[in-house]
Protein backbone atom coordinates (compact mmCIF):
# COMPACT_ATOMS: atom_id res chain seq x y z
CA UNK A 1 0.00 0.00 0.00
CA UNK A 2 1.82 3.53 -1.00
CA UNK A 3 1.55 6.33 1.21
CA UNK A 4 2.30 9.83 0.94
CA UNK A 5 4.50 11.52 3.57
CA UNK A 6 6.75 13.96 4.14
CA UNK A 7 10.30 13.76 5.17
CA UNK A 8 12.58 16.56 5.93
CA UNK A 9 16.75 15.53 5.38
CA UNK A 10 19.97 17.73 5.00
CA UNK A 11 21.48 17.39 2.20
CA UNK A 12 24.80 19.05 0.91
CA UNK A 13 25.44 19.02 -2.92
CA UNK A 14 28.54 20.43 -4.95
CA UNK A 15 27.76 23.35 -7.98
CA UNK A 16 29.56 23.22 -10.43
CA UNK A 17 31.80 25.51 -9.63
CA UNK A 18 32.78 24.31 -6.64
CA UNK A 19 33.52 20.80 -8.60
CA UNK A 20 35.80 23.04 -10.53
CA UNK A 21 37.62 24.15 -8.30
CA UNK A 22 38.08 21.17 -6.53
CA UNK A 23 39.10 19.64 -9.50
CA UNK A 24 41.73 22.67 -10.21
CA UNK A 25 43.17 22.44 -6.98
CA UNK A 26 44.51 18.73 -6.92
CA UNK A 27 46.23 19.22 -10.47
CA UNK A 28 49.89 19.87 -10.54
CA UNK A 29 51.33 22.65 -12.56
CA UNK A 30 52.29 20.65 -15.14
CA UNK A 31 48.93 19.55 -15.77
CA UNK A 32 47.30 22.93 -15.55
CA UNK A 33 48.23 24.06 -18.56
CA UNK A 34 46.62 21.54 -20.88
CA UNK A 35 43.53 22.27 -18.71
CA UNK A 36 43.47 25.73 -19.11
CA UNK A 37 44.18 25.13 -23.33
CA UNK A 38 41.31 22.91 -23.06
CA UNK A 39 38.84 25.60 -21.70
CA UNK A 40 40.42 27.98 -24.21
CA UNK A 41 39.40 26.06 -27.16
CA UNK A 42 35.87 25.27 -25.34
CA UNK A 43 35.03 28.83 -24.78
CA UNK A 44 35.46 31.21 -27.33
CA UNK A 45 35.42 34.07 -24.49
CA UNK A 46 38.24 33.34 -22.71
CA UNK A 47 41.81 34.14 -24.33
CA UNK A 48 45.20 34.14 -23.36
CA UNK A 49 47.33 36.88 -23.96
CA UNK A 50 51.08 37.45 -23.41
CA UNK A 51 51.04 41.63 -22.49
CA UNK A 52 50.36 42.40 -18.72
CA UNK A 53 46.79 42.19 -18.17
CA UNK A 54 44.94 45.26 -17.26
CA UNK A 55 44.15 46.42 -13.16
CA UNK A 56 41.12 44.55 -12.05
CA UNK A 57 38.42 45.25 -10.43
CA UNK A 58 37.77 45.09 -6.84
CA UNK A 59 34.51 42.82 -7.57
CA UNK A 60 36.50 40.98 -10.44
CA UNK A 61 40.29 40.69 -8.41
CA UNK A 62 39.68 38.68 -5.35
CA UNK A 63 38.59 35.32 -5.49
CA UNK A 64 37.51 35.43 -2.10
CA UNK A 65 34.54 37.12 -2.94
CA UNK A 66 32.97 34.58 -5.12
CA UNK A 67 34.49 31.37 -2.95
CA UNK A 68 34.81 30.66 0.37
CA UNK A 69 37.44 28.36 1.62
CA UNK A 70 35.58 25.50 0.56
CA UNK A 71 35.40 26.65 -3.24
CA UNK A 72 31.61 27.08 -2.49
CA UNK A 73 30.10 29.61 -4.93
CA UNK A 74 28.75 32.85 -3.07
CA UNK A 75 27.94 34.74 -5.85
CA UNK A 76 24.67 35.01 -7.13
CA UNK A 77 24.21 33.98 -10.71
CA UNK A 78 21.22 34.50 -12.62
CA UNK A 79 20.14 31.57 -14.57
CA UNK A 80 20.40 31.35 -18.39
CA UNK A 81 16.59 30.14 -18.74
CA UNK A 82 15.01 33.67 -18.03
CA UNK A 83 12.63 34.88 -20.47
CA UNK A 84 14.35 38.27 -20.20
CA UNK A 85 18.09 38.91 -19.97
CA UNK A 86 19.61 41.57 -18.21
CA UNK A 87 22.19 43.31 -19.93
CA UNK A 88 23.45 45.38 -17.26
CA UNK A 89 26.13 43.27 -15.86
CA UNK A 90 27.56 42.64 -19.34
CA UNK A 91 27.40 45.97 -21.21
CA UNK A 92 30.51 47.78 -19.79
CA UNK A 93 32.74 50.59 -20.93
CA UNK A 94 35.26 49.12 -19.23
CA UNK A 95 37.60 46.25 -20.02
CA UNK A 96 36.47 42.92 -18.10
CA UNK A 97 40.29 42.24 -17.23
CA UNK A 98 41.68 38.70 -16.38
CA UNK A 99 44.45 38.06 -13.69
CA UNK A 100 48.19 36.97 -13.77
CA UNK A 101 49.28 34.20 -12.09
CA UNK A 102 50.19 34.42 -8.42
CA UNK A 103 54.43 35.32 -7.96
CA UNK A 104 54.86 36.16 -11.83
CA UNK A 105 55.81 39.67 -10.49
CA UNK A 106 58.29 38.34 -8.49
CA UNK A 107 60.73 37.87 -10.93
CA UNK A 108 62.84 40.59 -12.16
CA UNK A 109 64.70 39.98 -15.41
CA UNK A 110 68.24 40.22 -14.31
CA UNK A 111 66.95 37.13 -11.41
CA UNK A 112 67.62 33.86 -12.94
CA UNK A 113 64.73 31.40 -11.21
CA UNK A 114 64.63 29.44 -13.91
CA UNK A 115 62.98 25.62 -12.67
CA UNK A 116 64.44 22.34 -13.15
CA UNK A 117 61.98 20.40 -14.87
CA UNK A 118 63.33 16.66 -15.74
CA UNK A 119 63.14 16.22 -19.45
CA UNK A 120 61.63 13.56 -21.75
CA UNK A 121 63.78 11.63 -24.15
CA UNK A 122 63.14 8.38 -26.17
CA UNK A 123 60.89 6.22 -24.40
CA UNK A 124 62.01 3.17 -23.75
CA UNK A 125 59.46 1.26 -25.76
CA UNK A 126 60.84 3.13 -28.36
CA UNK A 127 65.00 2.04 -27.83
CA UNK A 128 63.80 -1.21 -28.00
CA UNK A 129 61.61 -1.15 -31.02
CA UNK A 130 64.83 0.74 -32.92
CA UNK A 131 66.43 -1.98 -31.87
CA UNK A 132 64.67 -5.12 -33.75
CA UNK A 133 64.58 -3.33 -36.41
CA UNK A 134 68.64 -4.62 -37.12
CA UNK A 135 67.02 -8.28 -36.52
CA UNK A 136 66.39 -10.10 -39.87
CA UNK A 137 63.12 -11.33 -38.80
CA UNK A 138 60.70 -12.94 -41.04
CA UNK A 139 57.35 -12.07 -40.46
CA UNK A 140 56.17 -14.62 -38.56
CA UNK A 141 58.99 -13.44 -35.85
CA UNK A 142 58.36 -9.84 -36.29
CA UNK A 143 55.24 -10.61 -34.81
CA UNK A 144 56.38 -12.66 -32.26
CA UNK A 145 58.89 -10.23 -31.55
CA UNK A 146 55.96 -7.86 -31.03
CA UNK A 147 54.46 -9.87 -28.30
CA UNK A 148 57.39 -9.97 -26.47
CA UNK A 149 58.65 -6.71 -26.31
CA UNK A 150 54.89 -5.53 -25.23
CA UNK A 151 55.07 -7.69 -22.49
CA UNK A 152 58.82 -6.48 -20.88
CA UNK A 153 57.58 -4.95 -18.04
CA UNK A 154 58.77 -1.76 -16.18
CA UNK A 155 61.91 -3.58 -14.71
CA UNK A 156 62.84 -5.00 -17.77
CA UNK A 157 61.50 -8.05 -16.88
CA UNK A 158 59.04 -10.87 -19.41
CA UNK A 159 57.20 -12.81 -16.21
CA UNK A 160 54.36 -13.13 -18.55
CA UNK A 161 54.64 -17.34 -19.75
CA UNK A 162 55.65 -18.12 -23.33
CA UNK A 163 53.28 -20.66 -23.57
CA UNK A 164 50.11 -17.91 -22.31
CA UNK A 165 52.03 -15.25 -25.92
CA UNK A 166 51.82 -18.10 -28.04
CA UNK A 167 48.13 -18.44 -27.36
CA UNK A 168 47.45 -15.12 -27.51
CA UNK A 169 49.12 -14.72 -31.22
CA UNK A 170 46.94 -18.04 -32.55
CA UNK A 171 43.90 -16.04 -30.99
CA UNK A 172 44.32 -12.35 -32.23
CA UNK A 173 46.19 -12.85 -35.61
CA UNK A 174 45.80 -16.40 -36.49
CA UNK A 175 49.75 -17.33 -35.76
CA UNK A 176 50.80 -20.17 -34.72
CA UNK A 177 53.76 -19.96 -32.78
CA UNK A 178 55.63 -23.07 -30.33
CA UNK A 179 57.00 -22.11 -27.20
CA UNK A 180 60.29 -22.63 -28.82
CA UNK A 181 59.52 -20.24 -32.09
CA UNK A 182 59.65 -17.64 -28.79
CA UNK A 183 62.27 -19.13 -26.81
CA UNK A 184 64.65 -18.25 -30.11
CA UNK A 185 63.06 -14.81 -31.10
CA UNK A 186 63.40 -14.21 -27.31
CA UNK A 187 67.28 -15.25 -26.99
CA UNK A 188 67.49 -12.48 -29.87
CA UNK A 189 65.90 -9.74 -27.99
CA UNK A 190 68.34 -10.45 -24.72
CA UNK A 191 70.79 -9.49 -27.02
CA UNK A 192 69.26 -5.82 -27.00
CA UNK A 193 70.55 -2.89 -24.67
CA UNK A 194 70.59 -2.41 -21.55
CA UNK A 195 72.40 -5.97 -20.88
CA UNK A 196 69.99 -7.98 -18.78
CA UNK A 197 66.51 -6.70 -20.63
CA UNK A 198 64.24 -9.05 -21.25
CA UNK A 199 64.57 -11.72 -18.51
CA UNK A 200 62.40 -14.12 -16.90
CA UNK A 201 64.19 -14.12 -13.27
CA UNK A 202 66.52 -12.29 -11.60
CA UNK A 203 69.11 -15.34 -11.88
CA UNK A 204 68.76 -15.11 -15.67
CA UNK A 205 69.11 -11.05 -16.06
CA UNK A 206 72.78 -11.40 -13.37
CA UNK A 207 73.68 -14.45 -16.52
CA UNK A 208 72.74 -11.99 -19.88
CA UNK A 209 75.00 -9.33 -18.15
CA UNK A 210 77.89 -11.84 -16.63
CA UNK A 211 77.74 -13.36 -20.31
CA UNK A 212 78.64 -9.89 -21.84
CA UNK A 213 81.73 -9.66 -20.07
CA UNK A 214 85.38 -9.90 -21.61
CA UNK A 215 86.12 -14.06 -19.66
CA UNK A 216 88.47 -13.82 -17.22
CA UNK A 217 88.66 -15.61 -14.10
CA UNK A 218 86.62 -13.75 -11.69
CA UNK A 219 83.76 -13.24 -14.11
CA UNK A 220 83.85 -17.69 -14.68
CA UNK A 221 83.52 -17.90 -11.02
CA UNK A 222 80.44 -15.20 -10.77
CA UNK A 223 79.00 -17.13 -13.60
CA UNK A 224 78.95 -20.28 -11.79
CA UNK A 225 77.89 -19.33 -8.64
CA UNK A 226 74.96 -17.46 -10.31
CA UNK A 227 74.63 -20.06 -12.27
CA UNK A 228 74.96 -23.16 -9.93
CA UNK A 229 74.66 -21.86 -6.62
CA UNK A 230 72.13 -19.11 -6.25
CA UNK A 231 70.21 -20.17 -3.69
CA UNK A 232 73.27 -20.01 -1.40
CA UNK A 233 74.49 -16.61 -2.93
CA UNK A 234 71.12 -15.25 -2.08
CA UNK A 235 71.19 -16.25 1.39
CA UNK A 236 74.61 -15.54 1.73
CA UNK A 237 75.56 -18.96 2.73
CA UNK A 238 79.19 -18.16 1.46
CA UNK A 239 81.46 -21.03 3.14
CA UNK A 240 79.28 -23.54 1.48
CA UNK A 241 79.74 -21.48 -2.03
CA UNK A 242 83.85 -21.44 -1.39
CA UNK A 243 84.13 -24.67 -0.41
CA UNK A 244 81.91 -26.16 -3.09
CA UNK A 245 84.11 -24.37 -5.86
CA UNK A 246 87.57 -24.52 -3.87
CA UNK A 247 88.49 -20.90 -4.43
CA UNK A 248 90.69 -18.48 -2.01
CA UNK A 249 88.24 -15.94 -0.24
CA UNK A 250 90.06 -13.32 -2.19
CA UNK A 251 88.75 -14.75 -5.20
CA UNK A 252 85.34 -15.38 -3.63
CA UNK A 253 85.45 -11.83 -2.56
CA UNK A 254 85.98 -10.45 -6.19
CA UNK A 255 83.55 -12.66 -7.72
CA UNK A 256 80.44 -11.48 -5.64
CA UNK A 257 81.79 -8.00 -6.14
CA UNK A 258 81.10 -8.85 -9.57
CA UNK A 259 77.73 -9.74 -8.85
CA UNK A 260 76.73 -7.40 -6.88
CA UNK A 261 77.75 -4.20 -9.28
CA UNK A 262 75.34 -5.96 -11.54
CA UNK A 263 71.70 -4.00 -12.38
CA UNK A 264 68.89 -5.85 -11.06
CA UNK A 265 66.53 -3.65 -12.99
CA UNK A 266 67.58 -2.99 -16.06
CA UNK A 267 64.67 -1.83 -17.41
CA UNK A 268 65.14 1.41 -14.91
CA UNK A 269 68.45 2.42 -17.01
CA UNK A 270 65.38 3.59 -19.54
CA UNK A 271 62.60 4.11 -17.00
CA UNK A 272 63.15 7.91 -16.85
CA UNK A 273 61.66 7.80 -19.77
CA UNK A 274 58.65 6.74 -18.88
CA UNK A 275 58.18 9.41 -15.92
CA UNK A 276 56.15 12.01 -15.88
CA UNK A 277 58.30 15.57 -16.45
CA UNK A 278 58.24 16.74 -13.18
CA UNK A 279 57.93 20.71 -12.90
CA UNK A 280 57.90 22.22 -9.35
CA UNK A 281 54.75 24.09 -8.25
CA UNK A 282 56.57 26.01 -6.04
CA UNK A 283 60.13 27.31 -5.89
CA UNK A 284 61.20 27.82 -2.64
CA UNK A 285 64.30 30.66 -2.19
CA UNK A 286 66.62 30.83 1.31
CA UNK A 287 67.45 34.51 1.28
CA UNK A 288 70.14 34.90 3.89
CA UNK A 289 67.93 33.04 6.19
CA UNK A 290 64.17 34.91 5.01
CA UNK A 291 62.56 32.09 3.09
CA UNK A 292 60.81 33.35 0.04
CA UNK A 293 57.95 31.15 -1.61
CA UNK A 294 56.81 31.97 -5.23
CA UNK A 295 54.59 29.99 -7.04
CA UNK A 296 55.61 28.56 -10.14
CA UNK A 297 53.16 29.97 -13.21
CA UNK A 298 55.45 30.49 -15.73
CA UNK A 299 54.29 27.68 -17.82
CA UNK A 300 50.15 28.65 -17.82
CA UNK A 301 49.41 32.08 -20.16
CA UNK A 302 47.58 34.99 -18.40
CA UNK A 303 44.12 34.55 -18.99
CA UNK A 304 41.24 37.51 -19.39
CA UNK A 305 37.85 37.75 -21.10
CA UNK A 306 37.97 38.73 -24.80
CA UNK A 307 36.10 42.01 -25.54
CA UNK A 308 34.59 39.95 -29.10
CA UNK A 309 31.00 39.61 -26.97
CA UNK A 310 31.11 43.43 -26.30
CA UNK A 311 29.51 43.75 -30.05
CA UNK A 312 26.99 41.35 -29.99
CA UNK A 313 25.66 42.42 -26.92
CA UNK A 314 25.61 46.09 -28.36
CA UNK A 315 23.62 44.70 -31.24
CA UNK A 316 20.79 43.47 -28.97
CA UNK A 317 20.31 45.81 -26.48
CA UNK A 318 19.94 48.15 -29.58
CA UNK A 319 18.02 46.57 -31.80
CA UNK A 320 14.11 47.17 -31.48
CA UNK A 321 13.04 43.72 -32.97
CA UNK A 322 15.05 40.96 -31.26
CA UNK A 323 14.59 37.56 -33.59
CA UNK A 324 14.68 34.32 -31.71
CA UNK A 325 18.21 33.46 -33.36
CA UNK A 326 19.72 37.14 -32.16
CA UNK A 327 18.36 35.92 -28.29
CA UNK A 328 20.25 32.36 -28.49
CA UNK A 329 23.42 34.00 -30.05
CA UNK A 330 23.27 36.16 -26.44
CA UNK A 331 21.99 33.84 -24.84
CA UNK A 332 25.10 31.44 -25.50
CA UNK A 333 27.57 34.63 -25.13
CA UNK A 334 26.21 34.98 -21.91
CA UNK A 335 26.66 31.43 -20.62
CA UNK A 336 30.48 31.47 -21.92
CA UNK A 337 31.07 34.49 -19.89
CA UNK A 338 29.50 33.02 -17.00
CA UNK A 339 31.89 30.00 -17.61
CA UNK A 340 35.02 31.88 -18.14
CA UNK A 341 34.42 34.12 -15.44
CA UNK A 342 34.19 30.92 -13.11
CA UNK A 343 37.09 29.33 -14.25
CA UNK A 344 39.49 32.46 -13.55
CA UNK A 345 37.81 33.06 -10.50
CA UNK A 346 38.46 29.17 -9.93
CA UNK A 347 42.16 29.66 -10.72
CA UNK A 348 42.83 32.63 -8.54
CA UNK A 349 41.14 30.76 -5.68
CA UNK A 350 43.75 27.91 -6.50
CA UNK A 351 46.55 30.13 -6.64
CA UNK A 352 45.74 31.92 -2.89
CA UNK A 353 44.99 28.25 -1.49
CA UNK A 354 47.94 26.96 -2.64
CA UNK A 355 49.98 29.95 -1.56
CA UNK A 356 48.26 29.31 1.79
CA UNK A 357 49.40 25.92 2.27
CA UNK A 358 52.60 26.15 1.36
CA UNK A 359 53.72 29.10 3.48
CA UNK A 360 51.94 26.82 6.15
CA UNK A 361 54.06 23.87 5.80
CA UNK A 362 57.39 25.87 5.85
CA UNK A 363 56.40 28.16 8.51
CA UNK A 364 55.88 24.49 10.34
CA UNK A 365 59.00 23.26 8.94
CA UNK A 366 61.35 26.27 9.15
CA UNK A 367 64.30 24.11 10.43
CA UNK A 368 64.44 21.94 7.92
CA UNK A 369 63.98 24.26 5.22
CA UNK A 370 66.48 27.00 6.83
CA UNK A 371 69.49 24.25 6.77
CA UNK A 372 67.94 20.77 4.65
CA UNK A 373 68.90 18.79 7.72
CA UNK A 374 65.77 15.62 7.46
CA UNK A 375 66.49 15.33 11.23
CA UNK A 376 64.91 18.62 11.81
CA UNK A 377 61.92 17.72 10.46
CA UNK A 378 59.05 17.83 12.87
CA UNK A 379 56.11 15.39 13.20
CA UNK A 380 53.42 16.92 10.90
CA UNK A 381 49.76 15.21 9.56
CA UNK A 382 47.33 17.30 7.18
CA UNK A 383 45.30 17.94 10.15
CA UNK A 384 47.83 20.55 11.57
CA UNK A 385 47.99 22.61 8.35
CA UNK A 386 44.27 22.44 7.75
CA UNK A 387 43.66 24.15 11.42
CA UNK A 388 46.45 27.09 10.97
CA UNK A 389 44.89 27.38 7.14
CA UNK A 390 41.30 26.97 9.00
CA UNK A 391 40.36 24.71 5.57
CA UNK A 392 39.14 21.41 5.15
CA UNK A 393 41.78 18.05 5.59
CA UNK A 394 40.46 17.03 2.21
CA UNK A 395 41.22 20.68 0.94
CA UNK A 396 45.12 20.12 2.22
CA UNK A 397 45.12 16.72 0.60
CA UNK A 398 44.22 18.19 -2.51
CA UNK A 399 46.67 20.62 -2.60
CA UNK A 400 49.84 18.20 -1.41
CA UNK A 401 48.71 15.97 -3.89
CA UNK A 402 51.51 15.43 -7.02
CA UNK A 403 52.78 18.58 -6.17
CA UNK A 404 56.46 19.57 -6.03
CA UNK A 405 58.79 22.14 -4.20
CA UNK A 406 62.03 22.96 -5.75
CA UNK A 407 64.73 23.68 -2.74
CA UNK A 408 68.16 24.82 -2.59
CA UNK A 409 68.44 20.67 -1.61
CA UNK A 410 66.40 19.13 -4.76
CA UNK A 411 62.79 19.38 -5.84
CA UNK A 412 61.22 17.56 -2.96
CA UNK A 413 56.98 16.02 -3.35
CA UNK A 414 55.16 17.84 -0.52
CA UNK A 415 54.03 14.45 1.00
CA UNK A 416 57.48 14.35 1.79
CA UNK A 417 57.30 17.05 5.02
CA UNK A 418 54.01 14.47 6.35
CA UNK A 419 54.93 12.16 8.85
CA UNK A 420 53.62 10.49 12.48
CA UNK A 421 55.05 11.15 15.66
CA UNK A 422 57.23 9.20 18.13
CA UNK A 423 57.29 10.07 21.40
CA UNK A 424 61.50 10.52 23.15
CA UNK A 425 62.20 10.40 26.78
CA UNK A 426 61.51 14.31 27.04
CA UNK A 427 57.98 13.83 26.43
CA UNK A 428 58.57 15.16 22.70
CA UNK A 429 57.39 14.08 19.53
CA UNK A 430 60.05 13.24 17.18
CA UNK A 431 59.10 12.79 13.20
CA UNK A 432 59.10 9.17 11.94
CA UNK A 433 61.70 10.44 9.25
CA UNK A 434 63.81 11.38 11.84
CA UNK A 435 63.66 8.05 13.13
CA UNK A 436 64.40 6.46 9.64
CA UNK A 437 67.78 8.88 9.19
CA UNK A 438 69.35 7.96 12.10
CA UNK A 439 68.36 4.48 11.42
CA UNK A 440 69.89 4.78 7.86
CA UNK A 441 72.55 6.26 9.70
CA UNK A 442 73.25 3.21 12.82
CA UNK A 443 73.11 0.77 9.51
CA UNK A 444 75.60 2.02 7.40
CA UNK A 445 78.27 2.97 10.18
CA UNK A 446 77.28 -0.80 11.16
CA UNK A 447 80.58 -3.52 11.10
CA UNK A 448 79.21 -5.44 8.04
CA UNK A 449 81.20 -8.44 9.03
CA UNK A 450 78.62 -8.67 11.98
CA UNK A 451 75.41 -6.56 11.20
CA UNK A 452 73.10 -5.38 13.93
CA UNK A 453 69.99 -7.25 14.36
CA UNK A 454 66.53 -5.85 14.75
CA UNK A 455 66.78 -5.63 18.69
CA UNK A 456 70.24 -4.19 18.66
CA UNK A 457 69.28 -1.33 16.61
CA UNK A 458 65.66 -0.64 18.90
CA UNK A 459 68.17 -0.78 21.92
CA UNK A 460 70.35 1.88 20.59
CA UNK A 461 68.00 4.46 19.16
CA UNK A 462 66.26 4.06 23.31
CA UNK A 463 69.65 4.70 24.47
CA UNK A 464 69.16 7.78 21.99
CA UNK A 465 65.93 8.76 23.58
CA UNK A 466 63.53 7.35 21.09
CA UNK A 467 61.36 5.24 22.62
CA UNK A 468 60.71 2.25 19.53
CA UNK A 469 59.88 -1.28 19.52
CA UNK A 470 61.53 -3.86 17.44
CA UNK A 471 58.69 -4.16 15.19
CA UNK A 472 58.61 -1.07 14.33
CA UNK A 473 62.43 -0.82 13.77
CA UNK A 474 61.70 -4.01 11.16
CA UNK A 475 58.56 -1.61 9.80
CA UNK A 476 61.24 1.24 8.91
CA UNK A 477 63.82 -0.72 7.61
CA UNK A 478 61.94 -2.50 5.46
CA UNK A 479 60.38 0.81 4.07
CA UNK A 480 63.93 1.99 3.95
CA UNK A 481 64.67 -1.05 1.51
CA UNK A 482 67.12 -2.36 4.27
CA UNK A 483 67.58 -6.11 4.28
CA UNK A 484 67.92 -7.84 7.66
CA UNK A 485 70.77 -8.16 9.44
CA UNK A 486 71.74 -12.05 7.80
CA UNK A 487 71.48 -10.51 3.95
CA UNK A 488 73.85 -7.31 4.90
CA UNK A 489 76.87 -9.49 6.79
CA UNK A 490 79.78 -8.82 4.19
CA UNK A 491 83.05 -11.21 3.45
Amino acid sequence: MQKLGLKQSLLQKLTPQQIQFIKLLQIPTMSLETRIEQELEENPLLEATLDSPTETSEEENSAEDSFDDNGNDESDVKSNDDDEIDLGDYLRDDDISGYKMQGDGNYSEDEDRETMPIPLQQTFQDSLTNQLGFLRLNEKEDKIAEQLLGSIEEDGYIRRPLSSMADDLAFSQNINATVEDFEKVLAKIQGFEPAGIAARDLRECLLLQLRRKVEEETIIIATKIVENYFDEFTKKHYEKIQKNLTISDELLKEALTQITHLNPKPGDSGSGNRLQTIIPDFILINNDGQLEIHLNSKNAPQLRISNAYSDLMDTYSKSDKKDKKMKEAVFFVKQKLDAAKWFIDAINQRQQTLMKTMQAIVNYQRSYFQEGDETKLRPMILKNIADIIQMDISTVSRVVNSKFVQTDFGIIPLKYFFSEGISTDEGEDASSREVKSILGQLISEEDKHKPLPDDELAKLLNQKGYNIARRTIAKYREKLNIPVARLRKEM
